[in-house]
């Protein structure tokens, strides 16, 4: 797939209009909220997001616990349920992908397979990317990474079967024909090896090490899309092939989910910056050190509003049903609470938090 950036960003003069100051907005980012407007704003804030999250969360955490048991060769399979089952994860991909299949019409139990899937997907992307010769990040939500705990080989072993492993609870679980025709699992197994291959996620990653991160703001953004945007994008798609879209609805959740996925991106880059460079920033593409602060605001002006546009497109038709994706992209600004996963295992080394932020990145 050819690098897309302006699918999503317009030129750099696009908005003329000035922001107001902000001096004192990002010292506390949990609690602040970014001077955009939400076009939206009255729509999603009448749609309780947290609970919808926090629900979803723990019933996606036991499916994935049933789903990675501890078997023959326990080294790889604690591993695994190390990296998926540990606590603080946010679970986005797969909540994603289930409020995109209910949003064009799906029933739950037709997206749920492929929701723990894309978190098992997410999970591996996770682990390649804290390795030694990425990011070489020993932390990952507070704990050891997996090659900090288990070491490099075992580390390695767990993301890669993954990958087949994902796909094989797909075509294990999906509930096909009814209420998934049995052609709809093929499109999904091939959404999502497009996203984490060559042209998708792991794009992002050569990209982020080969230096585009320190180019021109619409290097950064091809950087961002491809290695934030996809696991978004895939996330929605997936949902909506699940849930009988059709070829119109799937291209716009597919741009509404890559937007997502570089906003909560750009939102993340924003307030560390803004807070002293703290935290933990899982890509060296920081758009404030290129471009500035205000037009990096301008770009969360422009990036959440492409968001909402695509929504916009299935109010007639499905009503309520869409607010929960918008809400998704108020949060990615509002950040109003703070949603982490308890986990169904603890770390034997459990530390405190590394400061980073979880939502549909493949870096985080």
């Amino acid at each position: 797939m050819a690098f897309s950036a302006s699918l999503f960003y317009p030129s750099p003069n696009l908005s003329s209009t000035k922001m107001p100051p902000y001096p004192l907005l990002f010292r506390r980012p949990r609690s602040v909220s970014l001077p955009v407007r939400c076009s939206s704003a009255a729509a999603s804030s009448s749609f309780d997001l947290r609970t919808y999250w926090t629900t979803l969360i723990s019933q996606i955490e036991e499916a994935l616990d049933a789903a990675v048991p501890v078997r023959y060769p326990e080294s790889i399979h604690k591993a695994i349920r190390h990296v998926v089952l540990s606590p603080g994860a946010k679970r986005a991909p797969p909540i994603m992908c289930i409020a995109s299949c209910e949003l064009v019409g799906g029933l739950r139990s037709a997206a749920f397979p492929a929701a723990c899937a894309l978190e098992m997907v997410h999970a591996a992307s996770l682990v390649h990317d804290d390795l030694p010769c990425m990011d070489s990040s020993p932390l990952r939500r507070g704990q050891p990474s997996a090659h900090a705990l288990f070491g490099v080989d075992m580390a390695i072993l767990a993301g890669d079967a993954l990958f087949p492993l994902a796909y094989q609870h797909i075509v294990t679980h999906t509930p096909s024909p009814d209420p998934v025709p049995l052609s709809v699992i093929p499109l999904v197994l091939t959404e999502i090896a497009r996203a984490v291959g060559s042209t998708g996620m792991a794009a992002g990653q050569f990209l982020d090490l080969s230096g585009a991160a320190a180019g021109s703001e619409k290097e950064i953004l091809q950087v961002l899309e491809k290695k934030f945007g996809e696991m978004a994008e895939c996330s929605a798609v997936c949902g909506g092939l699940l849930g009988g879209a059709s070829d119109q609805e799937l291209e716009a959740l597919r741009r509404y989910g890559r937007a997502v996925g570089v906003l909560y991106q750009l939102v993340d880059d924003v307030l560390m910056e803004s807070n002293g460079g703290t935290g933990k920033m899982r890509s060296n593409a920081s758009i404030v050190k290129a471009v500035g602060m205000d037009r990096s605001l301008e770009l969360v002006e422009e990036v959440r509003a492409n968001a909402k546009k695509e929504l916009d497109k299935f109010k007639d038709k499905y009503g309520e049903k869409v607010l929960p994706l918008y809400s998704f992209v108020d949060y990615a600004i509002e950040r109003g609470f703070v949603v982490e996963g308890r986990g169904l295992e603890a770390s034997s080394a459990a530390g405190g938090s590394d400061g980073s932020s979880e939502t549909f990145s493949k870096g985080d």
